[in-house]
């Protein structure tokens, strides 16, 4: 018999309470945290959607690995099952702890970086773009044609665009080409997944320019998932073994933990080459740790030793992305615009179709993620114009292409019936959607703006 209903591969055995606010309690919380959602406290959000980065539950198999950590400071016993682990999944010899994903990046892109260099990606995330133009290199977007448009269906919509690729290594000089690095699934344009094609495709370019190739594999696991089952010539491969055939491709990568290897903090960078291996241990022992920890205790790396194994599980990487896909497609159904089809970790909302009567200027995208918090008590991510905008020389806004809203999905954290009261939300926010207003910012930093900048309403 076929089941419609998605059901959790797990029994709950340990509860965290949630607070349930009232509306007008929401209203004061967010007037308090300057309208950024970023700003609240997490007791005051009742379904926490801001990201799915650090926020998965574990299992009872890593709680248990918790307790066998080794906290020796150097060559510690959950060193090596970490680094073993990484190993037979990246076939990278080099491998590099950190304390999450972006400290993996800042090692290898200050690195590799500079003034002069130049990065291309599919889309590069936020941090990933931070720490590029930190060193004073340009990162450049090359997402392919198709993952512009929201409304359009293709199943590898996170691709790489391999022709303007090759026109940009021309124009740049493949000597001033830093790295290419590809973002699997592509989590800035909607989470959308890249095929073993596009990966082969790209790793041949590079190799042909003799120029880096890194696979960003954060959310490889669900990667591989949609590889399966929308690409020919995989359906007979396990998870496991797509996801090591595309890192087999790329000269290294890098990894945020806190996404697919389900635990709340760490990261690593793998590398190929020793030369440049030798130089980013250098800087991680100066910054990090010591080359066996690197900012992560022996009880964390334990976690993630486990987590790698458990991501790849059938049954689990059918239920995140089927339970994803429940959101999405139910979201859609309201006709509230989203991007489609969806993607793994996360359903992203276009708030510049949903609130057309606001102007870019004034962050759609802000508004659409106070209105959900306010009618809900949900927090989620804006990924528009806060998050991507930059100004001309006369200070006027150049927009991001696109100004969405990002419900990011904790790993086996909510059930069904919470992403049930997320859809009742929207529905409650369709009767109201005219009323909606804008928002100015009272107060940026330079990099990250979105993370702790300050807004008022229109």
């Amino acid at each position: 018999m076929h089941h419609k209903t998605i059901i959790e591969p797990f029994r709950i055995k340990v509860v965290e309470h949630i607070k349930m606010t009232t509306e007008a309690e929401r209203e004061a919380f967010l007037k308090k945290a300057q309208y950024n959602p970023f700003l609240l406290h997490s007791n005051e959000v009742i379904v926490d959607l801001l990201t799915d980065s650090g926020t998965s539950a574990m299992s009872s198999n890593q709680w248990g690995g918790i307790m066998q950590g080794d906290e020796s400071y150097a060559g510690a016993s959950s060193w090596l099952r970490m680094e073993a682990a990484i190993k037979d999944l990246t076939s990278c010899p080099y491998v590099l702890p950190t304390h999450q994903g972006r400290a993996a990046e800042h090692l290898l892109y200050n690195q590799i970086g500079g003034k002069g260099k130049v990065f291309f990606s599919n889309t590069h995330f936020d941090t990933t773009r931070a720490n590029i133009e930190f060193s004073g290199a340009t990162a450049i977007d090359l997402p392919s044609p198709e993952g512009k448009e929201t409304a359009v269906s293709h199943p590898f919509k996170g691709n790489l665009d391999v022709a303007k690729l090759a026109e940009n290594i021309e124009k740049h000089g493949a000597e001033n080409v830093a790295a290419v690095i590809l973002t699997v699934t592509n989590n800035s344009g909607g989470g959308q997944p890249v095929s073993m094609a596009n990966a082969k495709e790209v790793a041949a370019i590079c190799k042909k320019h003799g120029i880096l190739f890194i696979l960003d594999a954060c959310r490889i696991a669900e990667n591989a998932w949609f590889i399966k089952h929308r690409e020919e010539g995989f359906d007979e491969k396990t998870y496991r073994e797509i996801a090591q055939e595309m890192f087999a491709l790329a000269d290294g990568s890098v990894m945020s933990a806190k996404k697919d290897a389900l635990v709340n903090m760490g990261g690593f960078l793998a590398l190929k080459d020793l030369d440049l291996a030798i130089k980013c241990r250098t800087v991680l022992i100066i910054t990090e740790g010591y080359s066996t920890y690197g900012g992560l205790s022996g009880r964390d790396m334990e976690a993630i030793a486990v987590g790698l194994q458990e991501v790849f599980e059938p049954d689990y990487l059918d239920y995140r992305i089927k339970s994803t896909a429940y959101l999405g497609n139910a979201l859609n159904g309201l006709g509230i615009p989203v991007i489609m089809p969806i993607g793994g970790h996360a359903v992203y909302v276009d708030a510049k179709a949903f609130y057309h009567h606001i102007p870019v200027e004034q962050f759609p995208g802000q508004s659409l993620a106070c209105q959900l918090y306010l009618k809900g008590g949900i927090r989620c991510c804006e990924i528009g114009s806060v998050m991507f905008g930059k100004y001309d020389e006369d200070g006027k806004l150049i927009p991001a292409p696109m100004e969405l809203v990002r419900l990011a999905i904790p790993r086996r954290v909510y059930t069904q019936s919470h992403i049930d009261y997320v859809i009742e939300t929207f529905k409650a926010l369709l009767d109201v959607q005219e009323q909606a207003t804008g928002f100015k910012i009272t107060y940026e930093p330079p990099f990250l703006r979105h993370f702790t900048a300050r807004f008022e309403p229109v």
